[in-house]
């Protein structure tokens, strides 16, 4: 199968199995990455935890990789399917030298791909090495090691997992609340289950049998559509709360007892508000997208915001950098900075909610009433033929305003502001407006548009 460059990501490899990736491509990854590992740790035993999904295609590319990994010498730790939070957990918390976990996140059925970390999770972009396996796969110069790697199992993931985040949260302090679940036939029904049978609060199952056909709808809750078998649930159940979990388990949305999304901006902003009592005056990242709810919340609670680009690898680098404690990102990314690494914590993020929401006596929709002060258009894209045009035209148009270039173009004026950015594989351009009003936002989502399409 010859080499198509567009599934050398951002953040990860992914691309249509059989037409961008197969069986092969996986083998030469593994010998790529042990490489890679082996060069950058100054050691031939590298031990690398490989896992995957429950995507179809899955079983037969990482026994490929595992094939290429142990071929080159590297020692593979095989933690079978597993969500992408419990894998890196398991790269961070045993203090192995990295990890591939197979998966394609919330693409639809017929995509596969990787995401790849070093030790303690640290991720891998590709700027900081998905490149450089580029060029060692599509050279396919490898050299077999003179002894192989070996193959272990563990097992103990996930309850390890679950004894360390419930750390976090005083499970105790949970109401009997009833609570909704959605994870989309995906990864994250392996840590609801167990998160629920230790809190008080009830939970109502939807799509918890893994299927890597995704027989409900796609595992994406950043599309409407992907919410509507949630929402009539907890309204027809009577829930307190509705949770929507993407394919692979590392991003989480939650709606209200009405059944209404609650915007990602509040949600990130009541986090930071948590975390903040806990460790007053820390630095807390968020991406450079619309939501200055979030900003707003840092600030009035002691803590120093740090905006990021998009992208859960450019996040998680940042906060690392920054020593940043929590860091939320507008897809429903949400980090924390601990002692075994950085990355999603999605068991903690929704015990600290169900035990915030329980403490305050409040209905979720009354607790976050307050907060809706913001508009928000969503993310529109646009296909355009000159990224480069495009900025430029809005720099042009609003050079009266308060711009930001760290990931694309940001705009601010007092009653509106927005962010767009560049797809790293399309040519395509993303915009994100708020608004004071939801009349302005409106009216500025169609100027923006106008300027982005002329």
């Amino acid at each position: 199968m010859p080499i198509n460059p567009n599934i050398f990501k951002a953040y990860d490899i992914r691309g249509v199995y059989g037409k961008d990736l197969d069986e092969e491509i996986s083998y030469r990854l593994g010998m790529a990455f042990a490489d890679l590992r082996q060069k950058e740790q100054g050691k031939q035993k590298v031990n690398i935890v490989v896992g995957g999904d429950m995507r179809n295609s899955t079983p037969e590319l990482k026994n490929a990789l595992i094939k290429g990994l142990t071929a080159k010498g590297a020692n593979v730790v095989d933690v079978g399917a597993i969500s992408t939070p419990s894998f890196y957990f398991a790269v961070g918390y045993f203090n192995y030298d990295g990890g591939i976990v197979v998966s394609a996140s919330h693409n639809p059925a017929e995509w596969n791909g990787f995401k790849l970390t070093r030790d303690k999770a640290r991720p891998i972009s590709y700027d900081t090495g998905i490149k450089t396996l580029q060029d060692k796969i599509e050279r396919n110069e490898f050299q077999k090691a003179a002894e192989p790697g070996k193959i272990i199992k563990r097992e103990n993931v996930l309850e390890k997992q679950m004894i360390h985040d419930f750390q976090f949260f005083d499970q105790h302090k949970i109401k009997p609340w009833q609570v909704a679940v959605d994870p989309a036939n995906g990864m994250g029904s392996q840590y609801i289950e167990p998160l629920f049978k230790n809190v008080d609060a009830q939970l109502v199952a939807i799509n918890f049998e893994l299927d890597g056909n995704f027989p409900a709808h796609e595992a994406d809750p950043l599309k409407k559509e992907n919410l509507t078998q949630l929402s009539k649930t907890v309204t027809k159940e009577k829930c307190d709360l509705g949770i929507a979990i993407d394919g692979d388990g590392d991003r989480v949305f939650f709606l209200d007892e009405k059944g209404e999304l609650i915007d990602q901006s509040i949600i990130r902003g009541i986090l930071a508000k948590i975390f903040l009592r806990e460790r007053p005056g820390s630095k807390i990242c968020y991406d450079i997208r619309p939501g200055r709810i979030t900003r707003e919340m840092i600030e009035e609670n002691g803590g120093v915001p740090i905006v990021t680009p998009v992208g859960h690898s450019l996040i998680k680098r940042k906060a690392i950098e920054e020593g940043a404690y929590f860091a939320g990102e507008s897809s429903g990314h949400f980090f924390l900075n601990m002692e075994v690494g950085c990355f999603e914590v999605p068991v903690v993020i929704i015990g600290k909610l169900l035990q915030e929401f329980s403490e305050s006596g409040q209905k979720a929709s009354e607790y976050i009433s307050p907060l809706k002060k913001y508009f928000h258009s969503g993310e529109i894209n646009a296909e355009v033929e000159d990224q480069a045009k495009v900025f430029q035209s809005l720099e042009d148009k609003y050079k009266d305003g308060n711009i930001n270039k760290l990931d694309g173009i940001t705009v601010e004026y007092p009653d509106f502001w927005f962010n767009v950015r560049g797809s790293n594989t399309e040519e395509k351009v993303r915009l994100n407006l708020e608004a004071t009003s939801k009349k302005t936002m409106k009216e500025k989502v169609e100027e923006v548009m106008g300027v982005i399409r002329s």
